[in-house]
Parts: structure tokens; C-alpha cells; sequence
């Protein structure tokens, strides 16, 4: 019989155990900015599956078009980036043969890809339903939550843009985009070089010697602390400049959180 967990154990893993992000570092700005309204818009209703080794299941998300014009050549990217073991509370690189595999129009192992030629303005896609992704997890896989960052690269007209979540980028570059005079908190997306931040969400995989119980809470905090920071920069009035106000930028958007042992973590 599985034994109750004490919710401190799980406080612990929530805010020490899923922290290190692997991410490249930040480029410069290549990309125009589009306001958080419309950025916000494009991919919402992000959630990732909760498996036991051997299963599938299939990520849930809806991509929109709120800009004026068509979207073309409209890609968005999953990748799994990075694994938090449970028991243990130990963060690594995915680990090689035993982490979920991704399938979708384009897949690559821990990486996949749905593109859409063309999405009319106000437009809806839903997955599952228009398309499907999903991730199957090898039945060697541990226990423990593997994070999942998104990009999304579209051209409206001649513009080509780009977002990306949190996980692609390093600490000391989201310093550097999150930053302001006087102690104030910022999100600028053109010091990231990305046209917006869109959010990013994790896969759980529980074996069948741990509480489901303990899963479900661990699993549902973590997606409620990636949408609350999420939320709590979305808020700000939209710029063209790329920047946005923030109650606390160092902890939006991410499926791990902010701490690291060093930069590029």
C-alpha cells in the first residue's frame, strides 16, 4: 500500500528539485515584436500527458492566429530538455534510451514538429483533433517530470517571426530580458532576439511502485506554477518595443522554475 507523502516533500521538489533548465544562449534581436496580447494567443490551452512506462498518451494545445493577416509556413516545435528524477531529486540531460519519445507530422526522437501552410486570420487548430502529437514512454523510463519547451515560427506576409519558451533560454539571459531601472520588473522579447514568449508545459511518468496520488498533485503544481508565472507576466500592456511589465519575471514561464548551478543550465 502506497504511504502517504507529507506535503512538505513535495513543497521541496516543487521549489528545489525541478530548477536546472538546459537551455542555448540568448541571440540578438532578429525578429520583429509582436504585442503580448497577440502572443499570448497564438498557442494556449497547453497541457503534456501523465504516463506510466510503456504508455502514450497525447499532449493537448490550440493554436490561433489573432493578427490581421494569414499565417504561412506556420511550425510549432516540441522538444523534451531536461528530466528531474523522483525519488531523489535529481536534475540531469534527459536520460539517452529511456526518455519519451515524441510523434507528430515530423518527429526526431525527443523532438517534434507540426506545420500548418496556412492559417486565415482568427483561425483555430486544436490538438488532439486537427492534429495530434504525442509521447510514448519506453518501458525502462524512471519515474520523474521531463520538461517540454515550445517554439513557434510563422511568416505574415514578408515578416517572419519567431517565439520560444522559457527553456531555450539561460539564466543570464533572461536576467538580461528581465531587468529594469529602479528595481522594476520587464520582459523585453527583443533582448531575447525572439518575436514573444509563448509558454511551455512537462510530461510525469510515475511506475507503479509510486503514489499516483503524489503524482497527480506534484504534476498538476508544477503545470499550475508554469501558468501562474506565465499569467503573471501576460498581463502587461502590449509593446512593439518587445517589452512588458512583470510582477516577479524570474519565476515565468517554465516547466522547472529558475535555479541553476550555473549559467546556460
Amino acid at each position: 500500500m502506497d504511504r502517504p507523502v507529507p506535503l512538505a516533500v513535495v513543497v521541496v521538489l516543487l521549489l528545489v528539485g525541478t530548477t536546472l533548465l538546459y537551455a542555448p544562449a540568448a541571440r540578438g534581436a532578429a525578429f520583429p515584436i509582436l504585442p503580448v496580447a497577440e502572443s499570448n494567443a497564438l498557442v494556449s490551452g497547453l497541457s503534456a500527458p501523465s504516463l506510466s512506462p510503456g504508455d502514450t498518451g497525447s499532449f493537448a494545445f490550440v493554436l490561433s492566429n489573432p493578427l490581421n493577416g494569414t499565417l504561412t509556413s506556420l511550425t510549432l516545435t516540441l522538444e523534451v530538455y531536461a528530466f528531474v528524477a523522483y525519488p531523489g531529486n535529481a536534475t540531469s540531460v534527459p536520460p539517452a534510451g529511456a526518455t519519451p519519445t515524441l510523434s507528430g507530422a515530423s518527429s526526431n526522437g525527443s523532438l517534434a514538429s507540426v506545420s500548418v501552410p496556412s492559417l486565415p486570420s482568427g483561425a483555430t487548430l486544436r490538438a488532439p483533433g486537427d492534429f495530434s502529437v504525442e509521447a510514448t514512454a519506453p518501458s525502462v523510463t524512471p519515474s520523474g517530470t521531463f520538461a517540454v519547451r515550445i517554439s513557434l515560427s510563422f511568416l505574415e506576409g514578408s515578416r517572419s517571426y519567431r517565439l520560444e519558451s522559457r527553456g531555450f533560454f539561460s539564466q543570464a539571459a533572461w536576467d538580461n530580458a528581465t531587468g529594469a531601472p529602479n528595481h522594476n520588473s520587464t520582459l523585453s522579447a527583443s533582448r531575447l532576439g525572439v518575436s514573444g514568449i509563448v509558454p511551455e508545459t512537462a510530461i510525469f511518468v510515475r511506475s507503479n511502485g509510486i503514489s499516483s496520488v503524489l503524482y497527480a498533485v506534484l504534476g498538476g503544481s508544477l503545470v499550475l506554477a508554469a501558468i501562474g508565472g506565465y499569467l503573471a507576466w501576460r498581463r502587461g500592456p502590449g509593446s512593439r518595443s518587445g517589452s512588458w511589465s512583470l510582477r516577479d519575471p524570474h519565476r515565468a514561464p517554465s516547466a522547472f522554475g529558475k535555479r541553476r548551478t550555473k549559467d546556460g543550465d
